[in-house]
């Protein structure tokens, strides 16, 4: 019944469950590690092991204080002690029964001692609620909702009613997107009715969850289920409504029915990098915005700089990280660039899409490759074929110039030292104009960027 590759994981807890053990009390471990036991041919390296145990918090304190390296009792209120022992960071959890304020986004915690099965009934999904215990003389699997059935099945259930568990946490409405996707399941009929009646709920989720959710949806290797789970059943138009707004937009230009349709292909094929995949995500977000028709048909001008605006705003809205808001945005706002060089790439046209990719470069690329989803076997090999020509050219030129680092020929001082004047804007135009001569030119000696600032400076006036 237990899966071989139990073992390793079952060695790690050992130190742990013999304390519990000796003690007089059970440990029993849940959650992703005892799911993927099953599911995985070759497991799943968790990182972080979660427990539960019929001991109090108190008591959890005492029995793995002298093993531990590290102790915290931040989530003591929540019944849950952690520790880091031998390189190994666990949580250990007194069994529990979660009640949520219909308004509140926090638990009402209360310990039920030995109660294994109220525990694992306010888990999110069967699949979720199962256990091994690991004290006792073998491990012994707890499956009291089914969950091994369902995993077999294909099947996600709520070990409750439906509507119970997403009261208790309207999160579980997006977790299930991203089950669907990582599992290939079929979500039951009777959890889709709660979901849609309850999506709402969502609005009462922090954003900094739904954020944390969404990462964990859209770096699956193929999460095109859970993307559509997650629009058609009303849960998008709660937190993320750009997307929504996509599928209403046809999409001529990529041949598809829509402009979500286009997306969530692109997703599909970009590397399951978390700054690829937001901004595969979010690179169309502006044609709604932008959709115009005229005598060519269809056009969605400019939608790059509308998308990275609503790009930004939208990160934001779900606290995310400045650096990647920053990074995901000027994604969105280049993803068209490379197709407004369409007579060959020049040695300038390369500088100046390296300097405005800067360190994102790789990801734009990515990105580019992964935005062909035409149907049209020839266009989408002349789009690759003009991806490797511009690579191709990155490489002949980086290897000369040193591309990354493209920048003027001469320094801020050196400026103001071979003109004569103090620092101040007239410095930065410069060095500006400076740098246009560089991308346009290439590299150039101190005494040809001399010369050209001479050249400059004369022609503004000298002054």
């Amino acid at each position: 019944m237990i899966p071989p590759r139990a073992r390793p994981i079952i060695e790690r807890v050992r130190p742990v469950a013999e304390r519990f053990e000796d003690a007089g009390h059970h440990l029993y471990l849940v959650g992703g590690a005892v799911r993927d036991l099953f599911v995985d041919v070759d497991g799943v390296e968790h990182e972080d092991l979660d427990l539960t145990t019929d001991a109090t918090p108190e008591v959890v304190k005492g029995l793995l204080a002298p093993l531990a390296d590290a102790l915290w009792t931040q989530g003591e209120r929540f019944g849950t002690i952690g520790a880091t022992i031998g390189g190994d960071d666990f949580e250990v959890t007194t069994h529990r029964a979660e009640v949520y304020d219909p308004e509140s986004r926090k638990p009402q915690v209360a310990f039920r001692g030995t109660d294994l099965v109220t525990d694992l009934s306010r888990r999110d999904f069967t699949i979720n609620a199962m256990a091994l215990e690991v004290t006792g003389d073998s491990p012994t699997l707890s499956d009291p909702f089914d969950g091994l059935g369902d995993l077999m099945a294909r099947r996600l259930r709520t070990p409750l009613d439906p509507t119970v568990s997403f009261t208790d946490d309207p999160l579980r409405m997006m977790r299930a997107a991203r089950f669907v996707a990582r599992f290939s399941l079929v979500p039951d009929e009777a959890l889709v009715s709660a979901l849609e009646a309850g999506s709402q709920r969502l609005g009462i989720v922090s954003p900094e969850r739904v954020r944390d959710e969404l990462c964990k949806l859209v770096v699956i290797e193929d999460p095109t289920d859970g993307l559509w789970f997650f629009n058609d059943h009303g849960l998008a138009e709660q937190v993320l409504p750009e997307l929504p707004a996509m599928r209403v937009e046809q999409d001529p230009i990529h041949r598809h029915k829509d402009v979500l349709t286009h997306t969530v292909a692109v997703v599909r094929q970009s590397p399951p990098d978390l700054r690829v995949r937001l901004a595969a995500l979010f690179h169309d977000v502006g044609k709604p915005r932008t959709r115009a028709i005229g005598a060519r048909g269809v056009s969605f001008h400019h939608h790059e700089v509308v998308g990275a605006r609503m790009t930004r705003k939208r990160m934001k809205a779900l606290h995310f990280a400045n650096d990647l808001t920053d990074d995901v945005t000027q994604l969105v706002y280049l993803h068209l660039r490379m197709h407004t060089y369409q007579l060959g790439w020049t040695d300038s046209a390369v500088r100046r899409f390296v300097r405005d990719a800067g360190d994102l470069l790789e990801e734009l690329l990515a990105l580019t490759r992964a935005d062909c989803t035409t149907r049209n076997k020839r266009k989408a090999e002349a789009l690759s074929r003009r991806i490797d020509e511009l690579e191709d050219r990155i490489a002949e030129l980086a290897t000369a110039e040193e591309l990354q680092r493209i920048r003027p020929d001469l320094n801020g001082n050196e400026v103001m030292e071979h003109l004569g004047i103090p620092g101040g804007p007239v410095v930065g135009e410069a060095l500006e104009h400076l740098l246009e001569v560089r991308l346009e030119q290439g590299p150039l000696t101190s005494e040809e960027a001399r010369a050209e600032l001479d050249r400059w400076w004369e022609a503004r006036g000298g002054s």
